[in-house]
């Protein structure tokens, strides 16, 4: 065989495409329908679920806890796969409310952007995310925690059904 250099440059380049099109994979996003677990970061702690509403698209509902604070946030999340199905980013929108000991009843607007890992062999998800929000009633019109998630799968994604034509 030739050396790559006297190779002609459409081979070459249809080499390389070969190489990254093997490289490649299908964009699966996620391998659950639903999950449950637990949530850290921003000086709260919390429950979080997850659960496939259509395909790519998850509602996740959050309880959180904080020193001074109880809320609950319901957040729309979009997710694309990166390199395989196992790991995945995503990004949505929602809306919270909650009771704070010192200000009283206090909602808002949620904004996220994060990454989720699958871990292989077991049914867990990690998570790392950034949910910036804006607030009504509170002392804290604005905030931008960034959080931790290891959640179980509850039940795995189903490999056929009436939406496996959407994927």
């Amino acid at each position: 065989m030739p050396p790559a250099s006297r190779w002609h440059p459409l081979a070459r380049q249809g080499v390389a495409l070969l190489v990254l099109t093997g490289l490649a994979q299908p964009a699966a996003a996620q391998k659950y329908r639903t999950a449950a677990g637990v949530r850290s970061g921003g000086g709260n702690y919390g429950l979080t679920v997850q659960q496939l509403v259509i395909p790519k698209t998850t509602l996740e509902g959050l309880a959180l806890l904080a020193p001074r604070e109880r809320s609950a946030t319901l957040l729309a999340e979009r997710h694309f796969g990166i390199l395989g199905p196992s790991l995945n980013y995503y990004f949505g929108a929602g809306a919270h409310f909650g009771r704070h000991k010192d200000d009283g009843t206090f909602w808002g607007f949620d904004g996220v952007v994060g990454a989720e890992y699958k871990i292989a062999f077991l049914p867990l998800v990690l998570s790392l995310d950034f949910k910036p929000t804006i607030e009504y009633g509170s002392a804290d019109w604005n905030r931008f925690p960034t959080a931790f998630s290891v959640r179980y799968i509850i039940l795995k994604k189903r490999k056929t059904g009436i939406f496996r034509a959407f994927d």
